[in-house]
């Protein structure tokens, strides 16, 4: 196949652009990345209708950015070209997307559903199985960067499914992610969110223990990670959350309710591919232990409180 000259690529990609723009999307659920990922594409003049369990957060967001507010996943569903999710765990993703007021239930065929929800790679093949029923698209696509990549546009998204589907969210899915890449069939995306997950429990909790060190020792810690962090220790956490380790704050971020939830996926997963995950399971049972302390809702980074006073409980 010949390549497209610069000329035709430009016009090949503006013509994607412009299609995308035109696409009637619906969003369903407004979290703490949901918001933001919406408001991006209301920004980028998408036709946006939203849903969201509680009425008023779907009504502030119209307020703020238009579009439609919507009583049911399956009223926004309804005449929409592109059906997004970013909702909490497998129960309400079921309910949401299938259930009796849900997404499918209204959408039509050729239509294609996008669910960034963090959940297993089981519900994922069944909701593509239910959605390739429905004559309806499926991707699952999980996302990794925070709120903070929610807010600034610069999400990563992993995404399992069919690759014409891939290639027809992809222009939506970039006004809020700066990296896409398809894993492969329905599930896929979920299993690399799991992988990203243990590296991230894996990461946080070596960087607990060197900072606890680093303080036994007499070290100042501020002084180790700047000079550690040039260096291969360096990491997305060392550069954002070991200054806040060090102060002891941690009432923000990715909580530590969340983390275990997804931990539990991948060591469910792992029993029924036959992975070993030693230091996830570790890790998991510390962050039990933060919970049972009463700080399910602290940032996964809390893990520093049970090296800092180990019979203290986390504030």
């Amino acid at each position: 196949m010949l390549a497209l000259a610069p000329s035709q690529a430009q016009a090949q990609a503006q013509a994607q652009t412009e299609a995308a723009a035109m696409e009637k999307i619906a969003f369903l659920c407004l979290g703490a990345m949901g918001y933001p990922m919406a408001g991006h594409l209301a920004r980028a003049g998408h036709a946006l209708r939203v849903y969201n369990r509680t009425a008023a957060r779907a009504a502030a967001f119209v307020g703020e950015h238009g579009g439609r507010a919507a009583a049911t996943p399956a009223e926004a569903a309804r005449g929409a070209d592109v059906v997004l999710v970013c909702t909490g765990n497998d129960d309400d993703l079921r309910q949401v997307v299938a259930g009796p007021a849900g997404a499918l239930a209204e959408m039509a065929p050729g239509a294609l559903l996008v669910d960034h929800t963090t959940a297993s790679a089981r519900l994922a093949r069944e909701l593509a199985e239910r959605a390739a029923a429905a004559g309806v698209g499926f991707l699952d696509a999980p996302v990794s960067g925070g709120e903070e990549g929610a807010r600034q546009g610069t999400l990563t998204v992993m995404a399992g499914g069919e690759p014409e589907a891939f290639a027809r969210a992809r222009p939506v899915l970039g006004r809020y992610a700066r990296t896409l890449v398809h894993m492969g069939p329905a599930g896929a995306g979920q299993l690399t969110k799991m992988v990203n997950q243990v590296c991230i429990a894996g990461v946080i909790e070596g960087l607990a223990e060197g900072l606890a060190f680093a303080r036994r020792a007499g070290l100042d810690p501020l002084r180790v990670v700047e000079v550690i962090s040039k260096g291969a220790a360096q990491s997305w956490q060392m550069d954002r959350r070991a200054p806040t380790m060090i102060e002891g704050r941690f009432d923000f971020g990715f909580a530590v309710d969340w983390m275990r939830k997804d931990l539990a996926m991948a060591l469910d997963e792992a029993r029924r591919n036959g992975a070993r995950l030693p230091l996830a399971g570790l890790v998991d049972q510390l962050y039990a232990e933060v919970q049972r302390r009463g700080g399910g809702r602290l940032d996964t980074s809390s893990l520093m409180t049970l090296l800092d006073d180990p019979a203290s409980p986390s504030t």
